[in-house]
C-alpha cells in the first residue's frame, strides 16, 4: 500500500523569509506573468493531503494573477504513468507533471532543466540525498524539483510488543524518540536472528518477494548492505560476484522465517499482515500503521517506525522520490518556475506534510526534523525516526548504482527478487547467476 496507498525544526522566521526573498527575486510578476498554468499532481491516497496542495497553489495564483487547472491523477491502474507517456508522445498536455523515481530519466528529452531553482532551493533549504540526485539529473542537468508530495521511505515498522517477546529486542530504546539511534547491535545477522525468534513465535516478519514496488525495494536495500552490484554504474555487468553471493545465501535464510506465500506478495500484502495483527515486522512507509489507527488501534499502539539493520557494506533504507517536472513544451515555462519555487519553502512544505500525517518526505535536508514526525501517534514518537532525522543510513534505491535507464528494468523486471526466489527453491547458485547474467545483458541491449 506505500504509493497506491497512508501516511512525515522550522527555520528561524527571519532566515526563511530572507532566503524566499533571495530565491524568488528572479521571478518577480510583472505584466507578463498573468495567463494560464495547468498542473497534473499525483492523486494522493491521504485524505485532505490534496486539499494542502491545492491551497497552497491557489494562494499563489491569486497573488500572480495566473489561471490555474488542477488535475489530480492516481497512481492506481497506472493512470499517472499513461497520462505521462501519452503527453510526451503527444508534445501537448500539462505544464508541471509529477513524475517518481525512473520517470524523469525515462523522458529526459522532453523535459525542461530547472537547475536555474533547484539549485538556489538546495541553497535555501539544504542539500538533498544521492539517490534524489542519481534520479533526477541527467547530463548535469535537474529533470524536476524534488517534491514533497509521494516521496518516501520504506524502512522497517515493527511491532514494540511482539519484538520484546519474541526476539528480546526494544525498538523504542533502539531508536528512542528524539534521540540520535543506539543501533549499532542493529545488524543483518540480529535481523536475521530476530526473524527466526518471531517464526518460532507465530508472529514472522512480513516481507514480501514479489515483483511489485514494496518487495524490490526490500530486497534491493539489502542487496546495497552486501556490496552487491549486479550492473556497475559504468554499465557492466557484473553480477557474478562473491557479494551477491553472500546477499542470496542470507536471503535464502531470511526465506525460511517468512510467510510461505510471501513469493506471490504485493504492494498491500505487509500492510494486510500487519494490521492483521500476525506480523511482528514489515517494510513500508507509515500507511499501514495509519491503516491500523483506524481499523485496528490495539495494533498502531504497538508501532514503531526505524532504521535498516546494518550490514557488511552499510546501513541503507528505500527512498522513493517524487520530482515536480516542467515539459520543454509547456506554454508557461515561466509561471511554472515560480509556483515550483512557492511550493518548496518551508511553510509550504510543512503544511504538506501535516497535511499527509508525515506520510510524505521533503528531500531537503534541512527539512527532516518538522514538529509533525515528532508529535504523531499513538504512540507519541512512533515516526521520528521515520525521515531520517540523524542520518544514521543511507538513502538508496534497488538496482543502483546502474546507469538510470537499465536500473529502471531491473526494479520493473523484479530481477533481484527472482533471483532470490529461484536460489531459495533449489536452483544452483551458479545457475540463478547465468540465468541473471542473461536477463542483464539483454537490458543492456533493449
Amino acid at each position: 500500500m506505500s504509493r497506491k496507498k497512508l501516511s512525515r525544526r522550522q527555520f528561524v522566521a527571519a532566515t526563511a523569509l530572507s532566503s524566499a526573498a533571495l530565491i524568488t527575486a528572479p521571478y518577480v510578476r510583472g505584466a507578463y506573468a498573468a495567463g494560464k498554468l495547468s498542473i497534473g499532481f499525483w492523486d494522493h491516497w491521504v485524505p485532505g493531503a490534496n486539499k494542502a496542495s491545492t491551497d497552497l497553489v491557489n494562494e499563489w495564483a491569486a497573488k500572480e494573477n495566473v489561471e490555474v487547472q488542477i488535475d489530480y491523477i492516481p497512481s492506481q491502474g497506472n493512470k499517472l504513468l499513461l497520462t505521462t507517456q501519452a503527453e510526451a508522445q503527444a508534445k501537448s498536455g500539462h505544464d508541471i507533471i509529477a513524475l517518481s523515481t525512473w520517470l524523469p530519466h525515462a523522458h529526459a528529452e522532453n523535459i525542461e532543466p530547472v537547475n536555474d531553482i533547484v539549485e538556489p532551493l538546495i541553497k535555501q533549504n539544504g542539500d538533498v540525498n544521492g539517490t534524489v540526485k542519481y534520479l533526477g539529473v541527467a547530463n548535469g542537468k535537474w529533470l524536476g524539483v524534488p517534491a514533497c508530495v509521494g516521496s518516501q521511505i520504506k524502512g522497517p515498522c515493527s511491532r514494540i510488543d511482539l519484538m520484546k517477546k519474541h526476539a528480546g529486542i526494544d525498538v523504542q530504546a533502539m531508536y528512542p524518540a528524539g534521540e540520535a539511534p543506539k543501533a549499532d547491535a542493529w545488524t543483518t545477522d540480529a535481523f536475521l536472528k530476530a526473524a527466526e525468534a518471531c517464526h518460532k513465535g507465530g508472529n514472522p516478519f512480513g516481507i514480501g518477494l514479489g515483483e511489485t514496488s514494496d518487495n524490490v525495494d526490500t530486497v534491493g536495500a539489502f542487496f546495497l548492505a552486501f556490496g552487491a552490484e549486479v550492473v556497475d554504474a559504468k554499465g557492466n555487468v557484473v553480477v557474478k560476484n562473491d557479494n551477491v553471493r553472500a546477499v542470496l545465501e542470507y536471503y535464502k535464510k531470511l526465506m525460511a522465517f517468512l510467510p510461505p506465500d510471501a513469493p506471490a506478495w504485493d504492494d498491500a500484502s505487509n500492510n494486510k499482515w500487519l494490521v492483521s495483527g500476525r506480523g511482528s515486522l514489515i517494510m513500508n512507509p507509515p500507511s499501514a500503521w495509519a491503516v491500523a489507527k483506524r481499523d485496528a488501534p490495539q495494533v498502531a499502539e504497538q508501532c514503531w517506525t526505524h532504521g535498516f539493520p546494518v550490514g557488511p557494506k552499510g546501513r541503507f533504507a528505500p527512498f522513493l522520490p517524487y520530482y515536480w517536472s516542467i515539459w520543454k513544451f509547456a506554454k508557461n515555462k515561466e509561471a511554472a518556475k515560480r509556483l515550483l519555487v512557492h511550493l518548496s519553502q518551508p511553510d509550504a512544505i510543512e503544511k504538506m506534510v501535516t497535511a499527509s500525517g508525515g506520510y510524505d518526505l521533503p528531500a531537503f535536508e534541512k527539512l527532516t526534523t518538522l514538529k509533525t514526525w515528532a508529535e504523531e501517534g499513538p504512540p507519541k514518537g512512533t515516526l521520528y525516526h521515520y525521515p531520517n532525522p540523524h542520518k544514521h543510513q543511507i538513502l538508496s534505491i534497488s538496482a543502483s548504482p546502474a546507469p538510470p535507464k537499465v536500473a529502471q528494468q531491473i526494479y520493473t523486471q523484479a530481477t533481484l527478487t527472482k533471483m532470490c526466489v529461484r536460489f531459495y527453491q533449489g536452483e544452483p547458485m551458479e545457475k540463478t547467476l547465468a540465468w541473471a547474467e542473461g536477463e542483464l545483458e539483454g537490458f543492456m541491449r533493449s
